[in-house]
């Protein structure tokens, strides 16, 4: 099926009405909905996160998509001693071009996402995460898209006027 009309969220609905009324015939692993998704950041974004840099880091910052990376990373963050800001970066505008990260007040909301778990909400302007991804390729020879490149100026925009710290964020 072609989905013209809204991306998809419109598939996602039309998945779930397929599986609810032949569920012998199709399986929907459903990233939005399965706690795995968040538990495999948990168990690995998060553990390898706080093995390099623990000691160090001080701020975090994920896209929000499924908001599997965020939910699952920030809580494993939690545990650790030094008190850690966790972040989370989302399109500013309800009509974007950040493919891969979703405006929450204007999605349907992944059943995985705690909004009270971030400890803030920055909205990255499209034209940011796009010129961002094309300054990373230029100046540092990685082909990114543009959600990560919305991820790094996030942090970009965190670090300013920070005097000290350890900004660690996500290259999907």
């Amino acid at each position: 099926a072609v989905f013209s009309d809204g991306g998809y969220e419109p598939a996602q609905v039309l998945v779930r009405k397929l599986v609810s009324e032949q569920p012998d015939k199709y399986f929907y692993a459903d990233q939005y909905s399965n706690p795995s998704n968040p538990g495999a950041h948990y168990l690995g974004t998060g553990r390898e996160i706080l093995e390099q840099v623990g000691d160090e880091i001080t701020y975090f910052v994920a896209g929000l998509g499924t908001s599997g990376t965020m939910m699952g990373t920030t809580r494993r963050l939690r545990e650790h001693t030094r008190k850690i800001l966790c972040v989370a970066a989302e399109p500013a505008e309800a009509l974007h071009g950040l493919e891969g990260l979703k405006h929450m007040g204007s999605s349907i909301i992944p059943p995985i996402y705690d909004p009270k778990l971030p400890d803030e909400i920055l909205p990255v302007p499209t034209e940011s995460g796009w010129d961002m991804a094309d300054r990373i390729s230029r100046d540092e020879g990685l082909h990114v898209g543009n959600s990560t490149g919305g991820n790094v100026w996030a942090a970009t925009q965190l670090a300013k006027g920070v005097q000290e710290g350890c900004s660690v964020t996500i290259a999907w």
